[in-house]
């Protein structure tokens, strides 16, 4: 089937539904449905100001979504994923006890069991089967809310959106669950080519046969039929299909006839479909998200906007919090592209071109960005707008002495009240990578400048803004190019623009793209990060992503990896490390084995550098559940004695220094090499010290 030329449109229509419909549902999750009413109502905006939490937070809803659909990209096959490539993913991208999934214990988190059954080496869909996991746990409501994404990768192909939500939902769940997910599937894939909703679900129905989801089906769409009062319909659901007649604690079958009751209810409104989801109770976020990703895609953008305003406080934000921390703070224009890569691999097609970071391509993008308190003058006013394309900043009252200025996240400041899901992240962007952005005025004047700038905290904990040399703007677009210097240990939290004039300007300052790509020049960090023995986790760390149990800053060297059992890691940087060395001093402890990694995307695929026994280094490509040797040499090393260890990716070429002596060099398997990724640190169980970290881009790069 050929792909709709609204899909890039649609599909950002839906990544914005979707986590629309997430941040308007999840401060009420978990609430009797008694208790939204009396203080809320129907949810027509978001009441986060009410309960002092912000919108834009981390949600299993949201990461699940988003990276379980890793799976087709990661594998790069053409045709439907199966459930093993799928749970391989889950365990490349899940922390034990932090990212993604509701950690509620053996027997009573469906996915938690999953993940536990999968680390056992127990294979997806065994690891997901009422034969594994009994008869209650795997007909709860998570595999209809991870399949989104994938089913925006099957624009018009019901069937095969279902085939693969059904792979997806297998890794976790069985039985009436798993065709939940194929029913929600197929109706996202119907949405791109058929806005009728009764002919959707007509149509999506055929992916099912379990007798009460047709039931359901039947009774929604009858209730809907006889009356638009949504309270009506949701006492009907309550004594039919409630919580009450299922077993666990979160059974599919009332949160799919939420769902289908919202979406009926709402009929071609946006805004009506996804409040009655948030406002109903039981599993509001994960219901109102699917609602909104749903009629996202078959309303598209101007259904989006038709009403209140949900889009402009999201600001197109969202988090995807897995194991590959530099690709936690993202967008809904970056994962469309990120949708759209997958459903190119389904059809065969090829990769589209690379887009800048920041290109604010599709309509009403700014990609997080917004006015910045921290560099802007109070007495100046700053809004953004999308300028199709590009980001059109429109200031008023800039004069000598007062700047604009908008900026972006580049990292997470500390979380706060409300964090009900851990926030592992690194930053997007480092000290020693070049900024590129073109900036022009709509209007003539010559005595307008901009400057680059990023945001970090010093060692006091001031943020502190460092500022590029300015450049005069004009309306033929100005290039800016620059290099990130160091500015101390701690993250980069935002990045920005400025404008600056002596004579008074109102007017708009048009931002057609902002850029970084590659591995920084030089990124390290070096010394004693510890400033006391009760703050193991300084500002300057917590950019760090650690699989390890325990990675802290050390008492006389830079960190401490430590992992009782079995192999953690610890990484920082950025899918866009293309080329480059990684270099750190290491001092062992008692361990099996021990070493740097690099182009690390998760934690169980990444190049290594492996030191092991005491007396051997080996070369190693970590493919999920594979590990392939590369090159290996006898190499000894002793307890507490520091050993300088590089590793170096120059395209398919590897190679490896002891203090300074090439030791090893390896070609990769072309078709299976990885080309970039984060790097850091690897231990199995024990311990091992490392004084500095340092990443240097190669010259030349492929």
């Amino acid at each position: 089937m050929s792909t709709p030329e609204d899909y890039l449109v649609r599909t950002y229509a839906g990544v914005l539904g979707k986590i629309i419909g997430v941040y308007l549902g999840r401060p009420v999750e978990g609430w009797p449905v008694e208790d939204i009413e009396r203080r809320f109502g129907t949810l027509r905006h978001y009441v986060n100001d009410q309960l002092g939490i912000p919108v834009v937070t981390a949600d299993d809803d949201i990461s699940g979504s988003f990276a379980f659909a890793r799976a087709v990209v990661d594998h790069g096959r053409a045709g439907v994923p199966t459930a093993r490539q799928v749970g391989e993913t889950w365990l490349n991208y899940i922390i034990e006890d932090k990212t993604i999934l509701w950690w509620g214990g053996r027997g009573r988190s469906t996915e938690h069991t999953a993940y536990l059954n999968l680390a056992a080496g127990v294979p997806a869909p065994e690891s997901g089967s009422f034969a594994r996991n009994g008869r209650t746990l795997p007909v709860q409501v998570g595999a209809q809310i991870f399949v989104d994404a994938l089913a925006m990768m099957s624009p018009g192909d019901p069937e095969r959106a279902a085939a693969t939500a059904r792979a997806a939902a297998s890794v976790s769940h069985d039985g009436v669950a798993v065709e939940a997910a194929g029913f929600v599937a197929g109706m996202e894939a119907l949405a791109y080519t058929e806005r009728d909703l009764d002919i959707i679900v007509d149509t999506a129905v055929h992916q099912l046969s379990d007798a009460t989801l047709l039931r359901i089906v039947e009774d929604v769409r009858s209730w809907c039929a006889d009356t638009d009062d949504w309270r009506t319909v949701r006492d009907r659901i309550e004594h039919r299909y409630g919580y009450s007649v299922f077993d666990g604690p979160c059974p599919v079958p009332t949160n799919s006839a939420a769902v289908l009751a919202a979406l009926l209810l709402g009929e071609d409104s946006f805004h009506r479909a996804v409040s009655v989801a948030a406002s109903a109770g039981w599993d509001t976020d994960s219901n109102a998200g699917v609602v909104g990703a749903l009629n996202g895609i078959r309303l598209g953008l101007a259904g989006l906007d038709a009403e209140a305003d949900l889009r402009g406080p999201v600001a197109d934000q969202l988090l995807v919090v897995t194991a590959d921390g530099g690709e936690c703070l993202t967008d809904a224009l970056r994962e469309t592209l990120a949708v759209d890569a997958g459903r190119r691999v389904l059809d065969g097609d090829a990769p589209a071109p690379r887009s800048p970071r920041f290109s604010f391509a599709l309509p009403g993008s700014v990609q997080g960005f917004g006015r910045c308190e921290d560099a802007s003058s109070p007495y100046v006013a700053v809004s953004v707008t999308n300028a199709g394309p590009g980001l059109r900043v429109t200031v008023r009252g800039v004069s000598a002495g007062a700047d604009a200025a908008v900026s972006t996240p580049t990292f997470l400041a500390r979380p706060g009240d409300g964090d009900n899901f851990s926030t592992l992240a690194s930053p997007t962007l480092y000290p020693g990578q070049t900024i590129r952005a073109r900036v022009r005025l709509e209007h003539e004047r010559d005595d307008v400048e901009a400057c680059l700038y990023v945001l970090a905290e010093d060692a006091h904990g001031d943020l502190v803004a460092t500022v590029s040399p300015p450049v005069t703007l004009g309306t033929a677009g100005r290039d800016l190019g620059w290099t990130v210097p160091d500015v101390g240990p701690n993250p980069v939290l935002r990045v920005g623009l400025q404008v600056r004039t002596a004579r008074r300007l109102d007017g708009d300052v048009v931002v057609e793209h902002v850029d970084w790509a590659g591995a920084p020049e030089r990124y390290s960090q070096s010394g004693v990060l510890l400033t006391s023995i009760w703050d193991l986790e300084p500002e300057s760390l917590r950019q760090w992503v650690s699989s390890a149990k325990n990675f802290e800053p050390d008492f006389r060297y830079t960190y401490s990896v430590s992992h009782p059992q079995g192999t953690g890691l610890a990484t920082v940087g950025t899918r866009d490390w293309d080329d480059y060395t990684v270099s750190s001093t290491l001092v062992f402890n008692p361990h099996e084995r021990g070493g740097i990694v690099a182009r690390a995307r998760g934690h169980r695929n990444y190049y290594a550098a492996v030191l092991d026994s005491w007396r051997t280094l080996t070369l190693v490509r970590r493919d999920h559940d594979e590990e392939h040797v590369l090159a290996r040499a006898d190499v000894e090393y002793a307890e507490d004695s520091p050993l300088d260890l590089a590793l170096t990716c120059r395209g398919t070429q590897l190679s490896c220094t002891v203090g300074g002596r090439a030791v090893l060099v390896a070609e990769d398997d072309s078709s299976r090499a990885l080309r970039s990724g984060g790097a850091g640190f690897l231990v199995t169980t024990g311990t091992m010290l490392a004084d500095g970290f340092t990443v240097t881009a190669q010259e030349g790069r492929s």
